[in-house]
């Protein structure tokens, strides 16, 4: 994948995808078109078959160059439209339940960069990219609850 496309329509190229080369900056793969349904998280380098990827299908059909930021930093809060308890990061975390004793989140509010939201800790399970912008519940990112065990800078690693 090279950085000079975000394509939400990737049927008319490839209709199974089972590996990926990233040349440069930070991806995510979407199962379906317009990206929807599940996502993949993808940094620079080759991905020789979908489970490295944490792909459950051979179904790519949209993907979206993630922008590049300086800063990261995000709001968590307990409790969906943005109220009670309320944690400010600006560093991966790889298990909210270890740092913050939460294993739910009911809203977001990304204020700098982008945000990969992964439902297990140590970066596991569904993921769900998180563009600056306020999530007031977990429907917002695409989620079913508000099961929540890690969150990871989209940041490209050198």
């Amino acid at each position: 994948m090279n950085a000079a496309a975000t394509i939400p329509n990737l049927q008319p190229y490839l209709s199974r995808c089972n590996s990926v080369r990233v040349d440069s900056g930070c991806w995510m793969l979407y199962e379906l078109p317009n990206y929807s349904g599940l996502q993949y998280f993808l940094r620079r380098g080759d991905y020789a078959d979908r489970q490295q990827w944490m792909g459950l299908s051979d179904s790519v059909r949209s993907c979206r160059l993630i922008p590049h930021a300086s800063s990261h930093r995000m709001r968590i809060h307990e409790r969906e439209d943005c109220r009670g308890q309320m944690v400010e990061i600006t560093e991966d975390c790889p298990s909210l339940q270890d740092r913050f004793h939460l294993s739910e989140i009911h809203s977001f509010n990304v204020l700098e960069g982008s945000w990969v939201l992964y439902e297990l800790p140590n970066y596991r399970g569904r993921q769900y990219l998180l563009r600056p912008g306020d999530y007031r519940r977990c429907q917002d990112w695409g989620a079913a609850d508000a099961r929540v065990g890690s969150l990871r800078r989209a940041v490209e690693l050198y």
